[in-house]
């Protein structure tokens, strides 16, 4: 039987996309690229695997269908991996209609396309052939501070315009595996944080501002917990749903390292101290300040991994611990990748939880 050698993957140049770019490339897969290059998008994150004869990159917007289908026939990849979407959770507040379009709309035409392209695939290929969705633990709502945890199992419940976006394309790829018979798995995720990690989110835009200074504003009382995995493990687990996951099934990610957005921040306040000193010698922490909560912040995600780990055998090898350290230092060694985003390309950042 064919085995899966080829991954198309959609917003490849975004954090995570380009986290599995890398991972798949490393993993001897020939990696196809699919990216609009909107604002969080940015090449520089593959230059690592840019000049490799397993990577490629298509310029593409996954609300077009005919350029899908011409990529898709002529780079004929034996699986994809869907992660285009917008995901920033107070850009969906604001204008929720870029979010519709492209996390439901652009969703179905990939669906649309991707369907086309795997029935015109001989048998073998056919068969072995996957659309992995890769979604986020935000669907399932919210949970209560002190109980419950997110499972595969968990009801829909999203709470804001880009949860709701998302839960949205979960349902239209289970419909075209159900009515269309299309190969699909699925993944919802926890949090994500590591190199490369588009400075509006929370640690980076902590990590930076605590590093020049800066105020560190902090939503609400900063009790809001989320459920913390350091983004290589997550696209370790993401090539082993797309080679081993069981058809129809979707997988919940977790890294199983909840922590509350202050004590994130002041974790990364007391690294930076330690690692990077103020010139006057100040402490960080006295750099936080609590500002009005945003509309519908979710007060707690939590994600039970376990089966993953039974199934695919999965396991995060950083805690939030390891990987947070790691994090701080690549960020300490990599201006050269954030300066000229956050001088340039993003300015006026506010501090969200990041998606």
């Amino acid at each position: 039987m064919a085995k899966i050698e080829s991954v198309l993957v959609t917003g490849g140049a975004g954090f995570i996309g380009s986290a599995v770019c890398r991972r798949l490339a490393g993993q001897g897969y020939r990696v196809i690229n699919l990216d609009k290059l909107t604002y969080a998008a940015d090449l520089n994150s593959l230059r690592e695997i840019q000049g490799s004869n397993r990577y490629s990159f298509h310029q593409a917007d996954i609300c077009d269908g005919s350029a899908l289908l011409a990529i898709l026939e002529q780079e004929k990849p034996d699986a994809i991996m869907h992660l285009a979407a917008e995901t920033h959770v107070d850009r969906s507040i604001d204008g929720p209609g870029v979010f519709v379009e492209t996390n439901v709309v652009g969703t179905v035409t990939l669906l649309n396309a991707a369907l086309h392209y795997w029935r015109g695939l001989e048998s073998e290929r056919r068969d072995a052939f996957r659309f992995h969705h890769v979604s986020t633990d935000e669907v399932f709502g919210d949970l209560p501070l002190d109980e419950g945890i997110f499972t595969e199992e968990t009801p829909y419940a999203p709470s804001s315009p880009y949860s709701a976006s998302k839960a949205a394309a979960d349902h239209f790829v289970r419909a075209w595996h159900e009515t269309y018979g299309l190969p699909v798995v699925l993944s919802n995720c926890s949090n994500n944080y590591g190199p490369f990690h588009f400075p509006e989110k929370l640690i980076p835009l902590v990590i930076l501002n605590a590093l020049e200074g800066q105020e560190l504003p902090v939503y609400g009382d900063g009790q809001n917990v989320r459920d913390w995995l350091y983004v290589d493990d997550h696209a370790a687990a993401l090539e082993l749903v797309l080679t081993k996951g069981r058809v129809g099934e979707s997988y919940a990610i977790g890294g199983r390292s909840e922590r509350n957005n202050l004590a994130v921040v002041e974790t990364i306040c007391d690294l930076l101290d330690a690692k990077a000193p103020l010139a006057g010698g100040g402490k960080r922490r006295d750099l936080i300040r609590f500002v009005p909560d945003r509309p519908g912040h979710d007060r707690r995600y939590a994600i039970d991994p376990s089966k993953a780990e039974e199934e695919l055998g999965w396991r995060a090898t950083e805690d939030f611990e390891s990987g947070i350290d790691k994090t701080v230092d690549w960020f300490l060694a990599n201006d050269w990748w954030w300066r000229p985003i956050r001088e340039q390309r993003y300015a006026g950042a506010r501090l969200g939880t990041a998606g």
